[in-house]
């Protein structure tokens, strides 16, 4: 058994277990899953900026974390790429993660730059 198989089941597998009693379609409702996923995670891009803003402004970092700011951008930046690697090609989800990390890295930045 190789990890594939214990990390996804197949999709036919998928597609039954995600049937029964669905208004939806399985299909459907990951259409409107792929959406929703890359509108909120497009809108975490923009929110951000207020906090950057907000640093800049002030040329007071002390208040915010370096190590969530750096947890945050190891965090998006391995997903995109994970994401990446397991499917073997971009695709909104990679793109989504990895513009995620590069807002995170303008964030340590700010804080970095104010604070050293």
């Amino acid at each position: 058994m190789t990890l594939q198989n214990i990390t996804a089941p197949p999709v036919d597998a998928r597609r039954e277990i995600a049937a029964p009693g669905s208004a939806l379609g399985p299909t459907r409702r990951l259409v409107w899953l792929g959406r929703a996923f890359t509108l909120f995670n497009s809108a975490r891009m923009f929110a951000y900026v207020p906090t950057f803003w907000a640093i800049h402004a002030s040329a007071d970092s002390s208040q915010h974390s370096l190590l969530t700011w750096v947890a945050w951008l190891c965090a998006n930046l391995t997903m995109g790429l994970w994401l990446r690697e397991r499917d073997g090609h971009m695709h909104r989800a990679v793109v989504v993660n990895l513009c995620n990390a590069l807002m995170c890295l303008c964030g340590v930045a700010l804080i970095v730059w104010y604070r050293y």
